[in-house]
């Protein structure tokens, strides 16, 4: 509620991750992720969709946009809404006397509780609704069937991280050639790395993204050679498709780059689309 009554003060701006983060958990040690759950929570509760928000908007990179029309709470506060923050006497006063104009301030906070109220009333409505025809819906299943971001490989090599710029490489080469298959639609590189470093779920990044599927991967090294390991996951459910791990001698980094996506793109094109499997032959 916190976060929906700030983004409601600010319709129409752009509100960055810090500074959701300053305001409305304020005093409080969280990281990012507290602010994409958060938002992937009010989603479900409003019946919002990513791909056309009609409350939230996330503008990537950037942070979320409060795009729902925001405008004074013109019916009457009845005295039990009121009930939870007023002592007993003002409520005695605000049952028998008339209503009398009040401050300004006090004009700006029941605005914005008011509006929040008439979201969260609304919401609620379309979520039991959608929840009724679909007890698994989620953001997600409004993705196009073919789409799939790549999150960054993660270099497990060492608490150095020395093997970082290959797995940098691998993210990008994956990107490039996965973008080339028909039809499949992968978010741009500059979308995936947002993500890199962050502590998030695949179920929050794929919603961000727009997406149903996800792969990550990691890379490893032992002496010379290279473990190579990438996976396939649904972003509805979170189960993973395919998974598959490769060794490569580190003699030529561009080349392992490249026959690891090239092979990583076949199996994730079947994976996704089993029309494009090849066709087996009569004996």
């Amino acid at each position: 509620m916190r976060l929906l009554l700030y983004l409601a003060t600010r319709p129409g701006d752009v509100v960055s991750i810090d500074e959701l983060l300053s305001h409305v958990w304020e005093g409080v040690v969280v990281t990012p992720d507290s602010v994409y759950q958060a938002v992937a929570s009010l989603r479900r509760v409003l019946g919002d969709v990513p791909k056309q928000s009609t409350y939230i908007a996330t503008v990537p990179r950037l942070g979320y946009r409060m795009v729902a029309t925001v405008s004074p709470w013109d019916e009457p506060i009845e005295p039990t809404i009121l009930e939870p923050t007023l002592p007993r006497a003002a409520l005695t006063s605000a049952a028998t006397d008339p209503p009398t104009p009040a401050p300004g301030r006090r004009i700006g906070t029941l605005l914005v509780t008011g509006v929040a109220l008439g979201l969260a009333l609304v919401g609620t409505f379309l979520f039991h609704s959608k929840l009724a025809s679909n007890p698994h819906a989620d953001a997600t299943v409004n993705a196009l069937p073919q789409s799939v971001a790549v999150l960054p490989f993660l270099d497990l090599t060492s608490q150095e991280m020395n093997e970082e710029y290959f797995a940098d490489g691998m993210t990008e080469e994956l990107i490039g050639k996965l973008s080339k298959v028909p039809g499949l639609r992968v978010p741009a590189p500059t979308s995936s790395f947002y993500f890199k470093g962050k502590q998030t779920t695949v179920a929050d990044a794929a919603e961000a993204l727009g997406v149903a599927y996800v792969v990550d991967g990691s890379v490893r090294k032992a002496g010379t050679t290279l473990r190579i390991a990438a996976r396939l996951i649904r972003a509805d459910n979170g189960f993973v498709v395919w998974s598959e791990t490769y060794d490569r001698p580190l003699d030529d980094v561009l080349m392992v780059q490249n026959d690891i996506a090239s092979e990583v793109t076949k199996a994730l094109t079947v994976s996704i689309n089993p029309s494009a499997r090849p066709a087996a032959t009569a004996p």
